[in-house]
């Protein structure tokens, strides 16, 4: 798509709601789809060669320090912890039991390529409450993990963004739901929302990217709960937009792989930046994920949280922090 034309949806989206964006289709491209949030491209491979080969990395001394903490998984807490709870499972893995429906979102089990993996299952997994609702939030490998989802039964409903129709079928997981920014599905007083944000998607290099959808998703669950799931996103300044439609109990944000901020501020928010839209959202707590499983960036995997809690107490708001380790849940 001309860049003229992606200059002209972005110019036109500065002056709309985020709702009418959607309706006017801006993210919508004759090909793929579009982020109308920027004109600025996430980098190419070149960027990214610069990035690897030819960028220093301040935090490699702290390398030495990075944990891995193998999950023996317990259930028992998490299915008995009140009408609603939160799991976090690891990477932007979560678990949300709203009654007796389980979403599962972004499932990713077991290691990622050839990266370390410092979260590794080693039990527990066998007994995993079944999932009623998959949610997909974009098909990046660390989220949309064909091994994981194969280990669920092929009748899981699965929600997804628009698009992903070839990898599911050969899944052979047909009970699936796609929505556009806007869309929901509802069964029983349980919906569940797909929401804007400011990110891109890619799984084949050869066809390019955004060829599929993504975004944030909302569960308003039969509990009375409500939650935001992020999903990865750069900063963008319309989460008061969200906030002011929706009274939200827990925001769930991704934070990691946000080092550098030259090559990672179009794709992640930092823990500045995710307090800032935490506090525009105007949610009661907040728990961050994306953490603590793979060095995507150049930031160690233990360093999220705790510069995340640093940020949240500079701006008064440290008691809406949760933190939450691997395999840990919580009661809403």
């Amino acid at each position: 798509m001309a860049s003229e034309d992606i200059a002209r949806r972005v110019t036109r989206a500065r002056g709309l709601s985020l709702r009418r964006i959607s309706e006017e289709r801006l993210h919508h491209g004759p090909d793929r789809f579009i982020n109308p949030f920027t004109t600025t491209g996430r980098g190419g491979p070149w960027k990214f060669l610069r990035w690897k080969l030819f960028s220093s990395n301040r935090f490699k001394d702290q390398y030495a320090e990075e944990p891995t903490r193998e999950l023996l998984l317990d259930w028992r807490t998490f299915l008995e912890q009140g009408d609603c709870a939160v799991l976090f499972l690891r990477h932007s893995c979560i678990l949300v039991r709203d009654q007796d429906r389980v979403f599962l979102v972004d499932p990713i089990f077991s290691g990622l390529f050839w990266f370390t993996d410092f979260s590794p299952i080693v039990s527990g997994l066998e007994s995993m409450p079944a999932p009623d609702h998959v949610l997909i939030t974009h098909g990046h490998y660390d989220h949309l993990d064909v091994s994981s989802l194969r280990s669920l039964s092929s009748d899981t409903h699965v929600i997804t963004p628009l698009g992903y129709e070839g990898i599911f079928n050969r899944l052979g997981m047909k009970n699936r739901t796609q929505l556009d920014w806007f869309e929901s599905y509802s069964n029983g007083e349980c919906r569940v929302l797909l929401l804007p944000c400011h990110h891109w998607t890619l799984r084949d290099p050869f066809t390019g990217p955004n060829r599929s959808l993504w975004g944030s998703y909302l569960i308003q669950g039969a509990s009375g709960r409500t939650i935001f799931i992020s999903g990865d996103a750069a900063y963008l300044d319309r989460y008061a937009e969200i906030g002011e439609a929706f009274d939200i109990d827990l925001a769930v944000f991704n934070l990691g792989a946000y080092e550098p901020r030259w090559f990672m501020a179009q794709s992640h928010m930092n823990p500045a930046e995710c307090a800032q839209a935490f506090q525009a959202l105007r949610a009661r707590r907040l728990l961050v994920v994306h953490w603590g499983t793979f060095r995507l960036g150049d930031e160690p995997v233990h360093l999220p949280p705790v510069e995340m809690q640093r940020e949240m107490k500079k701006a008064g708001m440290g008691d809406r922090l949760i933190h939450l380790e691997h395999g840990q849940s919580m009661a809403l």
